[in-house]
């Protein structure tokens, strides 16, 4: 196999797995009334200690207005709320509540045990840790942006 029909089934792959991760969330946000965006936007939240509508925007590859109707919405459910940026007072920082944080270790736990990866062995999957870190810590130093 040459090189770049590696890559594209590479890609394939991914995308492959992409869907298989959104297809097992789809039941669980349909049961809580989110979209599959609004569990991206949980999920997305619980990783990073400080989330602004911009960076969520980024992260998700929307325009800032999308980002923050969305927010809206999750905050009107309770979910999410608005706090003053600590270094920033033109900035607010998105944060889960309570309720929200119930939610995403819902999200976290479903996910966690309906992994396409569990099929694969501890040290396999710390080999596709890796590899995959390698990737996208390449994709970051050549300036690109990582998700």
């Amino acid at each position: 196999m040459d090189d770049a029909r590696l890559n594209e089934q590479l890609i394939d792959y991914l995308f492959a797995i992409r869907t298989q991760v959104h297809g097992e969330l789809k039941d669980l946000a349909r049961e809580a009334g989110l979209t599959d965006t609004q569990t991206d936007v949980l999920w997305r939240l619980s990783r990073e200690e400080e989330m602004t509508a911009r960076r969520l925007a980024d992260r998700l590859q929307c325009d800032a207005s999308t980002a923050t109707s969305m927010i809206d919405r999750l905050e009107k459910r309770g979910l999410v709320r608005r706090v003053p940026h600590p270094g920033d007072r033109r900035a607010k920082i998105i944060q889960l509540t309570p309720q929200g944080c119930d939610l995403r270790d819902r999200v976290m736990e479903h996910t966690t045990e309906h992994s396409a990866f569990a099929r694969l062995d501890r040290e396999s999957r710390l080999r596709l840790h890796a590899l995959l870190r390698e990737v996208v810590d390449g994709a970051t130093s050549t300036g690109e942006e990582t998700q």
